[in-house]
């Protein structure tokens, strides 16, 4: 399974924001940190929050903070939010895709059961698991 950029780096957001689960980070601060810009920083906070899994909030003290604490959430639930339009095969897909052989392929059950094991594999561990050690400071 092949993971897209969005859910790599909404993973990487989740695990920093759960090395410090008690504060707010700001998009200026996490889009520098990982070396991302802004604009596709905020998209992928926008579908954490659409999901229930971060809270916004704007003005001073603002930012993004996890909306449960992190040992409450599963890394399965976040990947399968955040791959939800990424279809794992064309077939897949909410509108069915563009596949010549539906309805005769024996090959789409086993894909679906090969994504829910991964899935439910990735169920097994939570956001606590993987949090990122706060770098020292020097």
């Amino acid at each position: 399974m092949h993971l897209n950029s969005f859910t790599d780096y909404g993973l990487r957001m989740m695990m920093r924001m759960a090395s410090a689960p008690e504060r707010a980070f700001s998009t200026a601060e996490l889009a520098e940190e990982f070396g991302l810009s802004r604009n596709h920083l905020a998209k992928i906070m926008q579908r954490l929050a659409q999901g229930g899994l971060v809270e916004t909030r704007r003005g001073a003290g603002g930012g993004a903070f996890l909306a449960r604490p992190p040992q409450h959430i599963r890394l399965g639930e976040i990947v399968r939010h955040l791959e939800e339009k990424s279809a794992l095969v064309e077939c897949f897909r909410a509108d069915g895709g563009d596949c010549t052989i539906n309805g005769r392929c024996q090959l789409k059950a086993r894909l679906r059961a090969a994504e829910l094991a991964f899935l439910d594999n990735l169920n097994r561990s939570t956001l606590a698991d993987i949090s990122l050690t706060p770098a020292l400071e020097l």
